[in-house]
Order: structure tokens, then sequence, then C-alpha cells
């Protein structure tokens, strides 16, 4: 059947085809939405400020939180608004808001002396807790970290985390986590975008960080976002501030054995900004003043530079760049020498195309690098580097009100020297090992999206690519990890490549106001592993990458949680379980040796691993008493051929109860009070199970991997804060702290000894780092 049309159809066509227009065009005008966007910053120091909430009024709380840029971007109706923004430690805001086309419209926030009441363990919204979709992550205020008494008086971001429900320090004074049940090598360490291979000071005692001069501090242990990979248990990201642009600052702090100085301030005023941070430590000097003996020919200490630059290039455009440098140095004059440390430099380009599209851009260089010498009836020398180049280009998308799309990709190029020692003896030797070349890239995608009021996901995906590269030699293993062949592969050559797709998924469902359900999904890959006889790690433990034989580590984490809120957003409790399934694990086969040994996979073993658990956390936010009570039971085991007979055993850094109480009380407005009371089932450990004799001498043998455990470990710290003078341009501070107040002697070390009464009997003695540790500093800043 054919259709036909005459003059007449046509022409009511044509008049319903313009009817149609103009309602198209009433129904956009009607529907006409507008953008408002902007930065929020301090109003003194123009530093721009993450997380803040701004909330529309009289749209049942909806609103968006400032990124780490502290932009935020808003889609509504033409029409009249009024926005809410309420930050803790800084005064209330109401904003009127006329919005009949796009405008800009920047945020200034002026600070508020609130004492105590200003320390939380949130930066986002009043009720992130419990509106917000990622799960498994903690942000940390630098006030808060302050407040926290750790060992030595020294503020210190990763001794606060290993507070943190979930997360689990990695021994006495250790500045090692462990997340998850992953272990301590299973965590990315950021600063300024760039990873730290050792985040530690003077065996672990200090962490890389100068809590001075950070602005942020964000945990990911959970569903960590598509943009970040490379570690499987957690993402650990700390940013740095950019430095006032009006005004110049000093601060600082003088302690027992170690002191800081920071200095900020403008470039060019208003446009321009730099920070520089430096700390030292001086305890071996002092010694050497007050005369002990044994300290005249040592030498111990550390030492860090920050530095970060900020330019305003444009409206649009900013340009940052950030560089550390550390080194830690111990010295036993005509004896030994050993130090190490991290240097990296990155610039970073943001640009505000238009009101939807932002683009990042990133180049970073870092290095982390150990030497040791010693005289031993010998002249015995070695050193070991890491040198990565990185870039990354990641766009944003704001697609609307309720989507945000976030699209990148990056590359990094590893170039990983294990070993070169020398020894000078009668006969004259050295050992090279072969460098370890790879290439890590990624591509990735996320999109957050609220679907409805209730219900809001962040779903995206990771895929990755490693390739193992020449130069060098690289070995064929039979089915025993003994070495049937080599090839010598040229510089740039493919030796394996591995791919690998990453699905993220997180979900947060609001059962009402003060509470929601969250669930998430994710896989994580990685390709550097660290191998360590210690459980707490040392800076001489040694790194090697995926190559045709060692696979990379692949964990597929799933969890889910109740989150609740009460009296106004004052209290904060949440019970979340998760379970995580692993593969490729590594670990030693029964007498390994791994230092000067260049073909290392025969001295490793692969298999697969599991950890479960439940975390429980109640924190109370606002008021003179602040604080936190966490509690985890967890497990973590691993199952490898060729190790306890391939069945499972204890990981050992499996703990089974680990409880944290933190308190932090205004007494009044001149004095704070602070405790934290630690307590946590021992580490898994391998005891020997018998001896025998060779030539006289007694030799351990050990049977059955982790399968014993530490003592159990508990520690009270307490602290308090006097403050001397505080205006508007002088602030002025005294620090008080007792680590282990009640002389707790944990155990450090266990070691198995024939007992010298008795040769027939082994005897285990347990060794112990601190008792009562006073420290005192006194912090300032103008």
């Amino acid at each position: 059947m054919r259709l036909r049309f005459n003059y007449s159809s046509r022409k009511a066509w044509a008049s319903f085809l313009w009817l149609f227009c103009l309602f198209l065009f009433t129904a956009t005008s009607v529907a006409q939405t507008y953008k408002i966007s902007g930065t929020v910053v301090d109003s003194q120091t123009k530093e721009t400020l993450i997380g803040v909430p701004i909330i529309i009024k009289d749209r049942n709380g909806n609103g968006v939180s400032s990124d780490e840029n502290g932009k935020y971007s808003i889609s509504l109706p033409k029409g009249e608004y009024t926005l809410l923004v309420d930050y803790i430690g800084f005064e209330k805001r109401q904003i009127e808001i006329s919005l009949h086309k796009n405008i800009i419209r920047d945020i200034e926030l002026k600070q508020t002396s609130i004492g105590l009441s200003e320390v939380v363990v949130s930066a986002e919204r009043p009720d992130a807790n419990v509106s917000a979709p990622q799960t498994g992550v903690e942000k940390l205020e630098i006030q808060q970290i302050s407040k926290i008494p750790v060992l030595l008086g020294e503020k210190d971001i990763i001794k606060t985390i290993q507070l943190m429900p979930g997360v689990q320090g990695a021994g006495e004074g250790s500045s090692g986590f462990y997340v998850r049940g992953g272990s301590a090598d299973q965590n990315l360490i950021l600063l300024d975008n760039v990873s730290l291979y050792n985040a530690s000071h003077l065996m672990g005692f200090f962490s890389t960080f100068n809590s001075e001069v950070l602005r942020d501090v964000t945990l990911y242990k959970g569903a960590m976002p598509a943009q970040y990979g490379e570690r499987l248990a957690s993402i650990l990201d700390v940013q740095q501030r950019n430095g006032d642009n009006q005004k110049y600052h000093v601060n600082g702090g003088l302690g027992l054995i170690s002191s800081n100085l920071n200095v900020e301030g403008p470039i060019q005023k208003g446009k321009s900004s730099f920070l520089v941070g430096a700390r030292r430590t001086y305890a071996d000097a002092i010694a050497r003043l007050s005369g002990a003996k044994d300290a005249q020919n040592a030498y111990l200490y550390f030492y860090d530079l920050n530095m970060k630059l900020n330019f305003a290039l444009s409206d649009k455009d900013q340009l940052t760049v950030s560089g550390y440098l550390g080194k830690d140095k111990m010295v036993l004059k005509d004896a030994a020498e050993t130090n190490w440390g991290n240097t990296f430099l990155t610039v970073n380009w943001n640009r505000s195309i238009n009101n939807k599209w932002v683009s990042k851009t990133s180049l970073a260089y870092n290095q982390y690098d150990y030497y040791f010498g010693m005289e031993v009836g010998m002249d015995l020398r070695g050193k070991a580097k890491i040198k990565d180049y990185g870039l990354k280009q990641e766009f944003l998308f704001q697609q609307n009100k309720t989507s945000q799309w976030r699209f990148g990709l990056q590359s990094t190029r590893h170039d990983l020297a294990p070993g070169d020692y020398n020894i000078d003896s009668e006969q004259k030797n050295s050992v090279n090992l072969h460098h370890r070349y790879s290439l890590e890239n990624a591509i990735y995608a996320s999109n957050q999206i609220k679907i409805s009021d209730k219900l809001e996901v962040v779903y995206g995906l990771r895929i990755s690519a490693f390739m193992a590269l020449g130069k060098g030699q690289y070995y064929t293993l039979d089915e025993n990890n003994e070495v049937l062949d080599s090839i010598w592969y040229n510089s740039g050559k493919v030796v394996k490549t591995y791919l690998n797709l990453e699905p993220r998924l997180s979900a947060a469902y609001k059962l009402n106001d003060v509470s929601s359900i969250k669930a998430a999904y994710a896989r994580t890959v990685q390709n550097m592993h660290l191998l360590s006889y210690s459980a707490q790690g040392t800076p001489f433990d040694r790194w090697t990458s995926s190559s045709n034989n060692v696979k990379p580590q692949i964990a597929d984490q799933v969890s889910l949680g109740y989150f609740r809120n009460f009296s106004d957003n004052m209290f904060e409790f949440s019970v979340e379980g998760y379970y995580k399934d692993m593969r490729n694990q590594i670990d030693f086969k029964d007498n390994a040796d791994i230092q000067g040994y260049d073909v290392i996979e025969t001295e490793i073993l692969s298999g697969k691993g599991r950890a479960y658990g439940v975390e429980l956390s109640l924190k109370k936010r606002l008021g003179r008493l602040t604080g936190w009570i966490g509690y985890t039971l967890s497990k973590s085991e691993k199952k490898i051929n060729g190790i306890n007979e391939g069945e499972w055993y204890n990981a050992f850094q499996d703990r089974t109860h680990d409880i944290s109480i933190v308190g932090m009380y205004e007494l009044n407005p001149k004095w704070s009070l602070s405790a934290a009371w630690v307590f946590y089932t021992g580490n898994a450990i391998t005891y020997p199970s018998g001896k025998y004799q060779i030539n006289g001498k007694d030799v351990m043998y050990y049977a059955e991997r982790n399968g014993y455990r530490m003592p159990n470990y508990h520690r009270l710290d307490l602290g308090a804060t006097c403050i001397l003078k505080k205006t508007s341009k002088f602030h002025s501070e005294l620090v008080f702290g007792l680590y282990n107040a009640y002389g707790r002697e944990n155990a450090y070390m266990i070691q198995f000894r024939t007992n010298t009464k008795d040769p027939n009997k082994t005897t285990a003695y347990q060794y112990s780092l601190f008792t009562f540790v006073p420290s005192i500093s006194w912090n300032f800043k103008f």
C-alpha cells in the first residue's frame, strides 16, 4: 500500500511540525538550567579547601562538595537560591544567588577558633559517613593529627592511620601498616601523586611526612576509585599545601630529638606562592655534647626537605611544582656506614577547559636508593636503586548535576637496580645484579552518578598493562623452580606482557536521613613486589617486578556495611565486613637467600591468599570531647605449595583482634588533653621446632610456617597541649607526651638460643624497645 499526501495534508503536517518545534522551544526554555561554579578558599591564606559541602537550601539537602582542587559546580533551573556552606573550623556562610545565566562565584571562608571541636575524622559534608557512595575511606584533618600522642612527640599521619579500624601497625614504633589483611608493600603511598617506596625514617620510628606542610590525607582501604592502581590493599593519598599567596608565614617546632621549620608566602601576590619545609633530627649530636662515650664516633640522623610552588597562570590554568628530598644516615666511624632516602620532582598542570571539562596533566620523577659499607675483616659495600619516570593525563567531565565522569591514562617506566656489591679482600670480588626494566601503563574511566535521592553509585574500569623489558638476563625455570636456561634480551625488548581488567563498583543506599547500607567490589593488581624477611621491613629489603616467572598479584575484594549517624551528625557508627581473595601471593622458600643473588625467582614461591574480617567504628566528631573507638576482627592466610605441606597457614600480618580507643578533650581555652590506647593480637611467627648439631654447633630447624604467636600487644599514650599565646599574628604552644604510659614491655623481637647453663635446653629471649618515653616540643607560627 502506498501513502499519498495532498496539499491539505502537507499543510496540516507543516502546522503540526511548527507547533511541535514551538513546544520544544517552550519546554527547553522552561527546563533551561544554568551553572554556578567557582573555587572555595581560605579567606586569609587563599589556600583552596577540599571537601567543603555546599548545600542548596530547601532542596532536601542536595548539593556538592569541593573537589581536590577546591572547585565546585552546580547546575540548576533558573531562579533564586540560597547556598549554605558549613565547614568545620570555618565560619558558616549563607550566600544568596540569582541564577539567570552561568555564573562564577568563588567562596571565601573565614577561620574560626573553636578548639578541639574542629578535630574531625572526615573533611567532607557532616553526613558523609552515611551519604558518600565510596566505601572504606578515611579522611584525616591535619588538626586532628596534631592532637594525638605519638612516639617522641612527632606529629605523624601514619601513626594516626594505624589507629583506624581495618588498619594495623607493623610493630613497635614502625611506620609500616597493614590494611585488611594485606602486607606492608601492598599499600601505595603517594605524596602529591608521586609514589614512595619507603615512607619511613630511622628504621620506621618516624614517617616521611612533615605534617606542617600537608593539607589533605585520604586512605582508601576498600573499593578504591578507578584512577588508583598499582597496589593490592590500599591507597594513601597525601597532598601538600599550596602556600599562602597573600602573606608570608613562618612556623616550626623544637623537640627533644627533632625540629622543623617551614616558610610560605607569595611570589607574586595573589597569583603565585611558595612553600618550603625542612626537618632534621639531632639526638646523636646531643648525645655527643653530653659526653656520652659511645656516641663520640657515631652519627644517627635524618633530614627531609619539602617544596611546592603554585602559579595561577590564568583564570583557567594552574601550575604546581612539587619536590621532596629525604635522607637517613647511620655511621659508626671506621666500622660501618649506611644511608637511604627518597627524591622526587613533579609538575602538575590543571586547566578548566569550560564549565563541564577539566584537564589534569602530571609529569613526575622519583628515586629511592640505599647504600651500605662495613669493615668486617674485609671492605664490603653495596647499593641499590629504583627510578621511576611517570606521565598521567586525566579529564573530569561534569555531565549534569547528578553525574560526573573521570577519564585518564598513565604510564610509568621503572628502572630497578636490585644491587651492586663490592668485596675488597685478598681476592677482590664484585657482584652486579641485572637491572630490571619495565613499563606500567593503565587507562581508566569511572562515573559517579546519583540514581535517586536514596541511591548513589560509583562504577569504573581500569585496564592495566605491565611489560617486563630488556636489557638483561631472564631465566627459564623447571617445576622445582631450578634454572633450566637463560636468555639475554636487548634494551627495550619485551620479555612478558600482563594485561588485566580491574572493575570497580561502590554504592550507597540511604535507608533514611541518618542511615545507609553500602556495598562495594574491586579488583586490584600489583606488579612491584617487596621481598622482606622482617615483619616491620627495613630500608634494605629487596624489590622485584613481575617477569616471565613472577606473576602479578591479583585481589578481588567485596565489602558490605551499615552506617548510622546520631545527634545531628555528632556521632558516627559503622559496621563493615569484607572478604578478599588473592592470587599469586609471594613468600620465601625455607632457608631462602635473596641478598646478592641474581636469580631471585628460585628463592620464592607463589600461591593464593585470603583475608576476611569485620570492622566496627564509633566516632564522636563534635564537642569538647572527641575521638573514636575502633575494633577489627580479622583473618589473613596463605596457601602455597612447598610451604607448610601445601596447607593454609597464617600470614605474618594476621591478627585476630585489633582495638584502638582515642580521646581528645578541651579542658579550657588554654589546655587540651589526649589519650590513645591500643591492643592487638600478637603477630604470627615461626618458632623453631627442634635443633641438631653440625660440627658441635646447634642448628635450629623450622617445621610450621607462622604457626605460633608473639605475645599480645597493648599500650597507653598520653598527651597535653598548652597554648602559651594565640593572636591573629602569633601562635605558640607546648606539647607534652608520654609514650607507653604504664611501661608495658611489649615484645619487639624473640630469639632462641642454647641455654648457657643447660646445653640440652633452648631458651626464648624477648627483647623490648621502649617502656616510658616522655617528650616535649615547642611549636610556633607567625
